[in-house]
């Protein structure tokens, strides 16, 4: 299975910026830990952060590189850097999970002749003339795994990549860890404590990076549409240094005169608790999102979810069966949909949870995920 000699298994290198708490690191953290359990050696490469410690107890080991850099300089360096780690911990495959460190990984494993592969995981913008080439690296793996079909049709569209290389395998929820039954009331009401929550107040939840396309802004301008105007719009998500969104979104709530009915909370520790939480979930992007985990964490915990109709979203949402999707950045239709939503009886409500957890588990588990990560491993050492 694997071309170095001295072990049975494989040992591969994942390289990425920095180990923060979005999608790409959870991914890399949950890549580790498959190849951990297959018998295989799980390095990362990155400038460390939060998960850092995730990924050794994941069973994997961190190499702490500079490699949270766009420099073209830098980017050399950290080949060079890459190159040597690579003859020294003989590595069978390197992962690469985003686009500048990519570039250092693509250059480290053509000098040592390792197999490479790269996950595109997101819809890259192209608004300056050299950004497509930039974007090209993600597409330049001996195997390209796609996070969507959306994603796939991208790919080639935009690069012309030979479909034969490009692997579809979407992200997906641990079902155990996002499972409605296993949620306790104790932790809902540390977090409705927490978000000075109303007793008997509807909630909905826009989990996301506070950042424009995320649109944050939408939501507000939805919710003083609404018919109903009880609702308590909660937005969980690190901002990242983006505090002059923040306050942006702060004086549109003032503006609107729904600073009592808006919270913007930051980081959650807790994210089962906080979909099992709300009464609506949303995903208002203006952008196509590549995938949209949380969507799919949602419905894992059952609850209903709002979403636009593109990117991802139009695979893992069926309309009016396992959620709902309505045109990116109308906040009227958004508005209308939440109120609909949210005067829905309770027996409809079970019956589309059911069906979107089920959707799930069928389709969009971690499991999934990391076996047919490891089969993508297998299929390049033969």
């Amino acid at each position: 299975m694997a071309s170095n000699p001295d072990d049975a298994y494989p040992v591969v290198l994942q390289v990425l910026p920095a180990l923060g708490g979005g999608g790409v690191e959870r991914g890399t953290v949950e890549i580790t830990q498959a190849i951990a359990l297959a018998g295989g050696q799980a390095l990362v490469a990155s400038a460390g952060g939060r998960l850092a410690s995730n990924v050794e107890r994941a069973g994997g080991r961190n190499i702490l590189l500079p490699l949270n850099t766009k420099s073209p300089r830098k980017i050399l360096a950290n080949a060079a850097k890459l190159t040597r780690v690579i003859r020294e911990q003989k590595v069978d495959i390197v992962h690469a999970r985003s686009r500048a460190p990519a570039w250092s990984a693509k250059i480290a494993a053509r000098r040592t002749g390792v197999r490479f592969v790269t996950t595109y995981h997101g819809a890259y913008n192209e608004g300056i003339w050299f950004k497509r080439r930039y974007n090209a690296v993600m597409a330049s793996g001996d195997r390209v795994i796609a996070i969507s079909h959306f994603i796939a049709e991208l790919i080639k569209t935009r690069h012309h990549v030979d479909p034969a290389i490009i692997r579809v395998i979407y992200r997906g929820a641990d079902p155990a860890m996002f499972d409605p039954d296993n949620v306790t009331p104790a932790r809902m009401m540390r977090l409705s404590r927490a978000w000075r929550l109303e007793d008997g107040q509807p909630v909905v939840l826009l989990p996301g990076r506070i950042t424009r396309w995320k649109g944050q802004g939408v939501l507000i301008d939805a919710l003083a549409r609404m018919v109903n105007q009880d609702v308590c719009a909660v937005l969980v998500g690190d901002a990242q240094g983006r505090d002059s969104y923040v306050a942006e979104l702060t004086a549109q709530a003032e503006r609107l005169g729904l600073s009592s009915r808006l919270r913007i909370v930051g980081h959650c520790d807790d994210m089962p608790a906080a979909l099992r939480l709300a009464d609506v979930v949303v995903n208002a992007s203006t952008d196509p999102e590549a995938f949209g985990r949380v969507v799919v964490e949602a419905q894992a915990m059952q609850a209903m979810v709002i979403a636009t109709d593109h990117g991802g979203a139009v695979e893992t949402i069926e309309h009016n069966v396992t959620g709902w999707r309505v045109t990116p950045g109308d906040a009227d239709e958004l508005a209308a949909g939440l109120d609909y939503v949210l005067s829905l009886p309770a027996e409809d409500r079970m019956t589309i949870g059911e069906a979107a957890r089920a959707s799930v588990i069928e389709h969009y588990t971690v499991a999934a995920m990391q076996a047919a990560t490891l089969d993508v491993y297998r299929e390049l050492l033969g």
